[in-house]
């Protein structure tokens, strides 16, 4: 594995992901931002932001395998989530959990969630970029 998850003594244990993530391979994927769109641009989910969390964790991990790839190998994500209000935090959880079952597993590497006014479209409430790194 060139990835390696720690959550340090000293800093808060967070369920969703971990602290700090080590680095060891040589290959960098930058993955850009996904959004809730099948494979024919139709969006999923309208209006239902777990099912759109869902779909977008499940577009960063086929773009994962595009490049060889898995959750297992990312570093760093990036969630964005328009008109983001903590009370949202259990919906977010619960299409996470999602995909995770759908992949088989946990994508807990660091990541940054980022409140925004509007995506690229009205219809996406969220979008979830990754960057990996691959031996």
């Amino acid at each position: 594995m060139a990835i390696t998850l720690v959550n340090p003594d000293g800093l808060p244990k967070i369920d969703v992901y971990r602290q700090v993530a080590v680095a060891s391979g040589s290959k960098m994927v930058f993955v850009a931002g996904q959004v809730a769109w099948d494979a024919d641009g139709v969006t999923i989910g309208e209006e239902d932001l777990a099912a759109q969390v869902e779909q977008c964790y499940l577009n960063v991990g086929t773009a994962l395998a595009a490049a060889g790839g898995s959750f297992d190998d990312v570093a760093k994500l990036t969630v964005y989530v328009v008109d983001w209000t903590p009370d949202k935090m259990p919906l977010l959880q619960n299409g996470i959990s999602r995909a995770a079952a759908r992949l088989g597993a946990a994508p807990v590497p660091p990541a940054t969630l980022v409140g925004v006014a509007a995506l690229d479209i009205p219809e996406h409430l969220v979008e979830i970029e990754a960057t990996a790194i691959l031996d």
